[in-house]
């Protein structure tokens, strides 16, 4: 499972402090950050099939002074298109 957030992270120190602290907080958590990207990405992943609780993440994340929402993911973007589609031709 992977989440990832648009964050206001603009430092490799604070990205590395972060990325400590959230792999510390939750077992299993292996999370980076693409500062280069311009919503200075910060990708979480549980090598499990565990569900990543995005709310606990979000309030350490803001107990740091970081501010964090998830990006939505493109495939569920998708499923909901083929969803409404798919509704569509069934009531035409």
């Amino acid at each position: 499972m992977v989440e990832v957030f648009k964050t206001n992270v603009t430092s490799n120190h604070q990205a590395r402090v972060v990325v400590s602290l959230i792999q510390y907080h939750f077992e299993g958590f292996r999370a980076n950050f693409d500062l280069q990207d311009c919503d200075h990405i910060l990708r979480i992943e549980v090598a499990s099939h565990r569900k990543i609780e995005v709310d606990p993440v979000v309030n350490l994340l803001r107990d740091l002074g970081v501010r964090a929402e998830v990006l939505p993911d493109d495939t569920d973007d998708l499923t909901a298109l083929l969803g409404r589609l798919n509704d569509k031709i069934t009531l035409a």
